[in-house]
């Protein structure tokens, strides 16, 4: 998504931007490669090809969370590249000091969200994701059985089951909880309809570089409750009102009770939510990704 968002910018800013798995060889002015450690042998070639053309590597969270402290071509590819490029403000925490010359913060942008009416006779919420363990998927499901009696919350959980195991237990948390329905893999039509006919859409990763649901949850005008990790933070802000412990279902469980029952709990949330879309609209990231190219183009030397 990230890719193919960033070529339809540079596109309408007029220049040809074919996106392939690596690099073909074919000549190039720039390369912009996203993910530090799978684009690495990309970038390594091209850098040995064209030295003093310009390189954009976008970070992810993978790059920054994990493969950072456990792979040296992370760091070799975040030398060779001339900017680098991360999806929200905390990620500069854990890039080294002396790449920080290096770092721009473009946010991730979403085109605006029709409205959808919400139900009146239920408090829905959603949970959006495929199914893996970085993503905590079933904190939700551990934090039904602390939810009060007289809750009137229901919950749609949309993405694919990425293995046998997690399907398993998707299928069996539908069955036994009359609130909770899993979906599977949907459209993405489908989920930003899902979306914003929510009240709250819950997020409980253990690991994000910066999700972009989170950013159609701030177009949707869709408050957030969030695990509290960097990759949250650094989108949501530290101020935000909406956040509980990693894999703590008692800690969501009591967000959940309080956003249904406490209106005024829920419309700072909501104030929270727009005071942050302008970082999410299209022209804002459109301008950033402009300038940062126009500023490498000109700067770079023949060769």
């Amino acid at each position: 998504m990230t890719a193919k968002r960033w070529q339809g910018f540079l596109r309408q800013l007029g220049y040809q931007v074919p996106i392939t798995e690596s690099w073909s060889g074919k000549d190039a002015d720039l390369l912009i490669a996203l993910h530090a450690y799978r684009s690495h042998a990309s970038i390594d070639a091209f850098k040995l090809a064209h030295p003093n053309r310009p390189l954009i590597l976008i970070l992810t969270g993978t790059d920054l969370y994990r493969d950072m402290a456990n792979h040296p071509e992370v760091h070799e590819s975040m030398v060779l590249a001339n900017a680098l490029v991360v999806l929200q403000t905390e990620a500069l925490r854990i890039i080294p000091a002396k790449w920080h010359h290096k770092v721009t913060v473009i946010h991730q942008s979403v085109p605006r969200i029709p409205k959808q009416q919400k139900p009146k006779d239920q408090f829905r919420i959603c949970v959006i994701g495929h199914l893996r363990p970085e993503k905590d998927p079933f904190c939700i499901v551990r934090a039904l059985p602390h939810l009060h009696s007289d809750s009137q919350i229901t919950i749609q959980h949309l993405g694919m089951a990425m293995s046998g195991e997690m399907e398993k237990i998707a299928l069996q948390a539908t069955k036994q909880y009359g609130c909770y329905t899993w979906q599977g893999k949907v459209s993405h039509q489908t989920t930003l309809r899902t979306l914003a006919r929510s009240h709250i859409m819950v997020i409980s990763s253990r690991m994000e570089g910066g999700a972009h649901v989170v950013s159609e949850a701030i177009t949707a005008d869709v408050p957030v409750l969030a695990s509290k990790i960097a990759g949250n933070c650094g989108l949501l802000g530290k101020d935000y009102l909406g956040y509980f412990p990693v894999g703590s279902e008692k800690a969501l469980a009591k967000l959940l009770h309080r956003a249904e029952t406490d209106q005024l709990f829920y419309k700072k949330l909501q104030d929270q939510v727009k005071k942050l879309q302008k970082l999410v609209q299209p022209g804002h990231e459109r301008s950033s990704i402009q300038k940062l190219v126009t500023r490498l183009l000109k700067s770079s030397k023949t060769d």
